[in-house]
């Protein structure tokens, strides 16, 4: 796994992202498969944080959650965002064999069978998990084209807009088959509390609409060109 170079007390052994390369990869027969539950009703707002934008979720109760495959807790949905770059070829975080893609969706999970708060649990090694979703160019799909239609209503930082009933799990690959290792964040402070779950698949629905994401993100960011948030 990549260790951070920058200082020894930001930095330690466990540092996201990482480049995954597949053939170094070990099988482990004990993991399981992942096993989800979303909740449309539990999706509350989009915000925008000023670096990038988060939709948030009502994560109150175990209504959305995510369990089993290398989870020995349940985890509750919390939020979800992308990343992306500002061109087609800079945009993921993690990268496959060398590969880098035009944009990551990051969703982000707290072990609420263990800790109290999403807080508390990012200070744990076993405090959150994120689901890593790896999405390509192509044609307008309707399911990104929700998100992106919202962004006008969060232009500047701190503004928040409703964002209800919607189905997270339309953004998922059919095949859920992934690659997993302890890491971070990926933004200060660097805690190792993070269960990153990596799918080998794309996502379903293809980034149609990054040249305007991309503006939103300049705009919101100043000097920022790759928002990043976790």
């Amino acid at each position: 796994q990549f260790v951070c170079s920058l200082s020894s007390d930001d930095c330690h052994t466990h540092q996201s992202p990482i480049n995954i390369w597949t053939k170094m990869a070990l099988y482990d027969p004990f993991l399981k498969p992942l096993k989800i539950q979303y909740d449309p009703t539990t999706s509350r707002k989009i915000v925008n944080l000023g670096h990038c934008f988060n939709v948030e979720f009502d994560d109150t109760s175990d209504m959305s959650v995510l369990s089993d495959g290398p989870l020995n807790s349940r985890y509750r949905l919390r939020q979800f965002h992308f990343h992306w770059g500002s061109s087609d070829k800079d945009g993921s975080e993690h990268v496959i064999d060398g590969n880098v893609y035009p944009a990551e969706l990051h969703i982000v999970y707290w072990n609420s069978q263990k800790y109290e708060s999403f807080e508390e649990a990012a200070k744990h090694p076993d405090g959150l998990a994120v689901i890593g979703v790896l999405l390509k160019i192509g044609e307008a799909n309707p399911v990104l084209q929700t998100i992106i239609e919202h962004l006008d209503d969060v232009k500047t930082k701190g503004k928040e807009h409703s964002f209800t009933k919607y189905n997270l799990a339309r953004l998922l690959p059919n095949d859920l088959d992934y690659w997993t290792y302890h890491g971070s964040l990926t933004t200060e402070p660097y805690f190792e509390c993070v269960t990153w779950i990596v799918l080998q698949r794309f996502s379903r629905p293809k980034f149609a609409y990054m040249n305007r994401s991309a503006s939103y993100s300049r705009e919101a960011c100043a000097s920022i060109l790759v928002p990043v948030f976790l």
